[in-house]
């Protein structure tokens, strides 16, 4: 249930700061910087910290190296329903929210990587160690 929850939290972030219909922050922002100036920076500082978390757990959990992995996993997933016919790349708006789908799966697994290590593991991972 944490991983799942982790996972939508990156796929809120990310829908949140942008995506294919009106209701995103990147257009609320370009419609309402001139009047609703202190909001809008507000609402993209919260937004960077979202990523500066996401971001930055990915990076010290599963490195460059596995996100690319990661996302060669999902690339070829598209690829096998793509070759399969079960999914086509003619709709622009569900080839973004695919899009968005790719790098919240990317950024969930980087978030919870000691979670799903333990499970396979059997083994904790300690960050720092206290003596």
């Amino acid at each position: 249930m944490g991983i799942l929850l982790r996972w939508l939290g990156a796929f809120i972030l990310l829908s949140a700061t942008y995506n294919p219909t009106q209701v995103n922050f990147t257009r609320w922002a370009e419609a309402n910087w001139q009047t609703q100036m202190p909001l809008t920076i507000l609402l993209g500082l919260l937004l960077g910290v979202g990523y500066m978390i996401y971001i930055g757990a990915t990076l010290r959990s599963i490195g460059s190296f596995g996100i690319l992995l990661v996302g060669a996993i999902v690339a070829a997933l598209i690829w096998v329903l793509i070759d399969y016919q079960i999914r086509t790349l003619q709709n622009p708006s569900l080839n973004l929210w695919l899009g968005i789908f790719a790098l919240s799966v990317v950024l969930g697994i980087g978030l919870s990587w000691s979670i799903i290590r333990q499970r396979i593991s059997g083994q904790a991972t300690v960050d720092e160690v206290q003596e």
